[in-house]
């Protein structure tokens, strides 16, 4: 490889790298602008509209052919829709509760789960088993139990890691059997038609301003479709690895951005997020 290939392929990566820092900032700058909206239609609302908007914007992209899905094509495809609506669910329920740098936390030890099942059942178990330990110890840190912890919005920040692993595996599958990104598309056309139902009865039930509706669409074009696109853009530039690690960033900016709005975060909170996310950081370098 001569000079001009090399600064070529580093440029490229660190393309790559800037737009999956845009991207992890669009998304939590979306769940952010969601919350505004939970006085008037809660977090089921605002799921409905984002699952709406995003697919909206992302189905004329992927163009999933619908009629020449097999069963064994399909099952995951349903599957999907339900675990993208659960992930959701849990998330914003969990924003709501305990503030968003906690609650993008507590998410992301969905898919730090799956990366710690690879480095524990691998050579380097023991590295792998220090890494869950450091996770755990970070998990006990932001959550804080005590008489006055909100265990409700803890487990639903939990219920959304959960559905975020679920998330991971179930793109592999279905990746496996779908050609390009028609099957998450196909789930997300799936989900948003389950939403609609929901999101009319909401928006006709209460009295709801623009702003309302704005801030639950921005969810929609921030943390759902830019992201997607972005995500894909980015994994043409950068290794896999490369790309979970810089992932980590997620609950830094939810951190900064929720003391932006207001939702302060003690020394240990913050302790416990960066020990969480160096816990992901390392195993990935380990499964690298």
């Amino acid at each position: 490889m001569d000079n001009s290939e090399g600064n070529e392929s580093k440029n490229g990566t660190a393309r790559g790298v800037a737009t999956l820092m845009a991207s992890s900032l669009s998304n939590q700058l979306g769940a952010a602008t969601g919350s505004l909206a939970f006085p008037v239609i809660g977090p089921l609302g605002v799921v409905a509209v984002r699952q709406l908007i995003a697919a909206a914007l992302l189905l004329p992209i992927a163009r999933p052919r619908f009629r020449s899905f097999t069963r064994a094509q399909l099952w995951p495809v349903f599957l999907l829709a339900v675990v993208v609506a659960t992930m959701n669910l849990g998330l914003y329920s969990a924003i709501e509760r305990i503030g968003l740098g906690l609650a993008v936390t507590l998410e992301f030890l969905g898919p730090l789960s799956i990366a710690l099942y690879g480095a524990l059942a691998g050579a380097r178990s023991t590295a792998g088993a220090l890494c869950a330990l450091a996770a755990a110890a970070g998990v006990l840190a932001i959550t804080q139990p005590g008489p006055s912890t909100d265990y409700l919005g803890i487990g639903m920040g939990l219920v959304g890691a959960a559905s975020w692993a679920a998330y991971i595996l179930l793109n592999r599958t279905i990746g496996a059997r779908i050609p390009g990104i028609q099957g998450t598309a196909a789930a997300l056309a799936v989900s948003a038609a389950a939403f609609l139902p929901v999101a009319v009865v909401i928006l006709l039930s209460r009295p709801v301003s623009w702003f309302t509706i704005l801030c639950a669409a921005a969810a929609g074009v921030l943390a759902s479709a830019v992201p997607y696109i972005a995500d894909l853009l980015a994994l043409r530039r950068v290794p896999a690895g490369l790309f979970g690690m810089l992932m980590s960033v997620n609950p830094v900016f939810a951190a900064l951005i929720g003391l932006a709005m207001g939702q302060a975060l003690n020394p240990l909170q913050w302790a416990g997020i960066l020990v969480i996310v160096g816990a992901n950081a390392a195993v990935l370098r380990l499964g690298r």
